[in-house]
């Protein structure tokens, strides 16, 4: 896991960093448009604008990495249950754990755990099956803590920038005795661009979320149901006894 978000995270950098290059060699109104966001997002207080940054890219970082895992787990559990199918009806349980064992993802390795605790009855392979498929699902969620994390923080971080931006405004307004709009303008402003900012990579990482989330639920009701189909299987075969 580390290594893909270590590469996850090296690609997000490149790609954005690829996208500035671009942009600036375009010129006209692209390079214009990346001018405009790059002075407001200096005029936001790099402080704060920077720490908002880092976790837009650590989030994508994250979220690639749950990304390109999931679809590594996917599995198309029809055809898996079919060749394991094929396995028992001629007696070979090996054969049909061999196929579950080399197959990636966690439905086949659910599958594996049932097949390996055929010989104590149908119970004991349904309680493998929940045992191994609630691990399974905690690997399948590893992650989405820290994308939530990001999520949380992001808007937080823009709202401390606006509350601080109104304070320097109202530090400027005790200083200079007026409260024109040219006096107070500079931190107002301050105040808006980190709050948007902020808003902005949360929308953006939670777009990510709800679908990682959703690709989670599509592999554990798929998972689900070839647990099931498994145990219909294994009995239309005589595997218990």
């Amino acid at each position: 896991m580390q290594k893909i978000i270590a590469l996850a995270f090296v690609f997000v950098l490149a790609s954005m960093f690829g996208a500035v290059d671009l942009m600036a060699q375009d010129g006209g109104a692209t390079a214009t448009g990346f001018q405009a966001l790059k002075e407001k997002f200096i005029e936001g207080g790099w402080v704060f604008m920077s720490l908002v940054l880092i976790c837009l890219i650590l989030g994508l970082a994250f979220c690639i990495e749950r990304i390109i895992t999931l679809n590594i787990a996917t599995t198309n559990t029809d055809k898996l249950i079919g060749k394991i199918d094929e396995q028992l009806s001629s007696g070979d349980i090996g054969g049909a754990m061999e196929i579950a064992k080399s197959t990636p993802g966690p439905t086949a390795t659910v599958l594996y755990e049932g097949l390996r605790n055929a010989g104590d009855g149908p119970e004991a392979v349904e309680k493998a099956i929940v045992s191994y498929g609630s691990v399974q699902m905690g690997l399948l969620e590893r992650g989405l803590v820290w994308i939530s994390l990001f999520i949380a923080i992001a808007p937080m971080l823009g709202f401390m920038g606006t509350v601080l931006g109104m304070i320097e405004a109202f530090d400027t307004i005790e200083t200079v005795g007026d409260i024109s709009p040219s006096v107070v303008a500079g931190g107002i402003k301050i105040a808006l661009l980190t709050t948007v900012f902020g808003l902005i990579v949360a929308i953006i990482l939670q777009i990510f979320y709800n679908y990682i989330v959703a690709k989670i639920d599509s592999i554990v009701n798929k998972m689900e149901e070839a647990s099931i189909n498994l145990v219909e299987v294994m009995g239309r075969n005589k595997v218990f006894k």
